[in-house]
Parts: C-alpha cells; structure tokens; sequence
C-alpha cells in the first residue's frame, strides 16, 4: 500500500501501511511502535494532524458483536456506536439509555462508522458513552491488562495495550441519560447519567469539560431530590472553554441531575 492522505479542513493525515491483523498479538505487536495506531472507524483519526507509519485495522478479529448472557453484555471494540443505538437488549434492560446517549451524535453516517473501543479507549471528556457506561457496572477487557472496572480505566494513564471489548453487568439497576448541545448534532456542552439500584444512586457527568467521572450517594429517604442532587453535581469539579463556562455547566449539571433522578424515582419531573 502507498502513502494515503486524508485530509480535511484543518487537519491531514499521511499513512504509510496498512495491516489487517490476523490476531490480537500480531496488532499488540504491532501497536507498540509509537508511529503505528490502531484503527477502528476511524472516524476520530481522520479528524487529527501528523505522519502515521501503520494503521492497525482490528475488523477481522470477529470483535463487531453485542452478546448478551443472563448474567452480562459483552460488547466487542468493534462494534459501531449505531449498534448500540439498536440494540433490543441493552435498550430493554437499561430503560433506553445507550438510545439517548448515542442518537445525538453527529448523524446516522458517523454512528455507523464510528467504534465502541475508540469511544471508550479515547476517554475524551465530550463522550457521550463514556458518561453513560460509568453509571453502570461496567468493565474494560484490555488484551494484557486484564479486566479492570471503567471508572478505573478512566483514570490510567494511557498506553499501548489493546481494549477488547467492554462487559457491563446485569445487576439489576434503571439508567437514564441526558445532554445539552448548543446545536443539534455539536459536542455536548454537559452530558449527564444516573442510575439507581436498591438505596444507591450512581451520577456520572462528562463534558465539565473534562472527562466523565462518577459519583455514589445513598438514597436519601424523605430528602428533597433537588438537595440530592446538589450535593452529588457538588462533588466535580467544572471549568471554561467556548461551549460555556464553569458556573453554567454547574447548574445545568443539578437540573438535569435532579431530572433523572425523578425518571428513575418515578416521580413528576
């Protein structure tokens, strides 16, 4: 293969190579060189600048498939975020969650092309799955680091190692997910989730601008949802870019907080 550029607006990409993996330790191997990249849609590689030596393509590793157990989902890095858009199980058991926290993502054509593992490998503080997953009891399969739970791997430094697949566990919770963009198809200004299993709440808020952290509170009986929901949005922190300010993002943060927790109590919102 000779040299490809693909080039954009603001960015270009030039690529040297391209290999089909034929295993996940050929492209382990592979990806431990600096100026090689794995690929998955590719979708967020195109939108950067700089030389790559080889791009690692993953696509034929049977890694594109959502398996549901009766225990777990088990969602390949492969899989495109329309997948999850789709799918009749993870909607059926998480009360729409992954259908809300995906269909505002640029448009069908971008969903279709764009993968799970790059979503979540990438943890970039606008994503919208990386918001959703935290709440849940969710897990990063990584090809030599084992499986570690997401809101642990949000924290690591990067590396060279290869996300597999994600398994988030059935343990019984209700989710719920909301954003605001200040347009349609733009980044999230603040991307929110929470779930809610026995006397636990779980909130997750993304696009502080940061990256998507979690929180765990005790359901508090006979306490006002606002006051729980100030004190949890209190526990992150929020800062400034073009989207909005820190202060704003706060207080859309205990609205949108206080809302879902009304879906998931059942109460008037």
């Amino acid at each position: 293969m000779g040299t490809v550029r693909l080039q954009g607006e603001h960015f270009m990409v030039t690529i040297q190579n391209y290999v089909r993996a034929k295993s996940l330790e050929e492209a382990y191997e592979l990806n431990q060189k600096r100026s090689n990249v794995l690929a998955g849609g590719m979708m967020w590689l195109k939108m950067s600048s700089g030389n790559r030596n080889t791009v690692i393509d993953l696509s034929g590793l049977g890694l594109d498939q959502i398996e549901e157990t009766e225990d777990e989902f088990r969602i390949g890095c492969m899989c495109s975020l329309r997948q999850l858009e789709l799918h009749k199980g993870l909607n059926q058991y998480f009360d729409g969650a992954f259908r809300e926290c995906t269909r505002w993502i640029v448009g069908t054509q971008f969903r279709n092309g764009a993968t799970v593992g790059g979503s979540v490998f990438g943890r970039f503080g606008f994503s919208d799955i990386l918001t959703c997953m935290m709440v849940l009891d969710s897990y990063v399969e990584l090809y030599k680091g084992g499986t570690v739970s997401l809101e642990e791997f949000a924290k690591m430094k990067y590396s060279r190692d290869i996300l597999v697949r994600i398994i988030i566990k059935k343990d019984g919770r209700k989710a719920a997910y909301t954003t605001q963009r200040n347009s349609e198809t733009d980044f999230p200004l603040i991307a929110v989730a929470a779930a809610k299993k026995d006397d636990m709440w779980y909130i997750s808020v993304g696009a502080r601008p940061s990256k998507a952290a979690l929180v765990t509170r005790p359901v508090q009986t006979g306490c006002e949802l606002s006051a729980q929901a100030e004190e949890a949005v209190s526990m992150f922190s929020f800062g400034d870019n073009l989207r909005g300010s820190a202060d704003y993002r706060k207080s859309l943060a205990e609205i949108y907080v206080r809302r879902l927790m009304e879906q998931l109590s059942g109460e008037e919102a």
